[in-house]
């Protein structure tokens, strides 16, 4: 799997053939086959291995924050080790292979909901002991976040520009203090 990562990072989807898999590896390429059935398959499994360690990394940094404030901190965090760790890369390539292979886009789909449940649980944590708790459908706000998340991973992967991201933190940090002054906004 390690070598299946390390191809969609290098190759992407189209360069990553059993092959290509096997050879980064020093392996026979037959194990692909014999331990995943498909190529496809492997690099599934390879999108859980990495998905699973961001998301204990997620989990860990979102379990320390406590207000807004602070939970825009740790995704600025996050999102720079996304970027460096290549994770968004393997979610992408495989996003980008299931235009050509339709098959694939429930798969990967599949995939994204751990990450809405997170995402839902990190934002209630936040709006529970507030006026907004209850008002806002947790479930969409979540689903708003990681696609934004990903859409825009994915366009400062393609510019390779993150001066637009950290503005948009930056906008984020100045404009939470503004809301802090609303009735009721302890967690901001």
């Amino acid at each position: 799997m390690a070598a299946a990562i390390e191809t969609l990072k290098e190759v992407g989807f189209a360069g990553a053939s059993a092959r290509a898999i096997a050879t980064r590896g020093g392996l026979n390429q037959a194990l692909v086959f014999y331990h995943f059935g498909s190529v496809q398959t492997l690099l599934l499994a390879a999108l859980d291995r990495t998905s699973a360690g961001r998301m204990e990394r997620y989990e860990e940094a979102v379990s320390r924050a406590a207000t807004l404030a602070e939970m825009l901190e740790v995704a600025r965090e996050v999102f720079e080790e996304d970027l460096r760790s290549g994770h968004i890369t393997v979610l992408s390539e495989l996003i980008a292979g299931s235009l050509a292979h339709p098959e694939l886009g429930p798969r990967v789909v599949e995939r994204m909901e751990p990450w809405i449940d997170f995402a839902e649980r990190s934002i209630g944590k936040i709006l529970d002991d507030t006026p907004l708790a209850g008002l806002l459908p947790t479930r969409d706000l979540a689903f708003a976040v990681v696609a934004f998340y990903l859409g825009v991973d994915l366009l400062t992967q393609l510019d390779g520009d993150r001066s637009r991201v950290d503005r948009l933190f930056d906008l984020g940090a100045h404009t939470l203090p503004l809301l802090a002054n609303l009735p009721g906004q302890n967690r901001v």
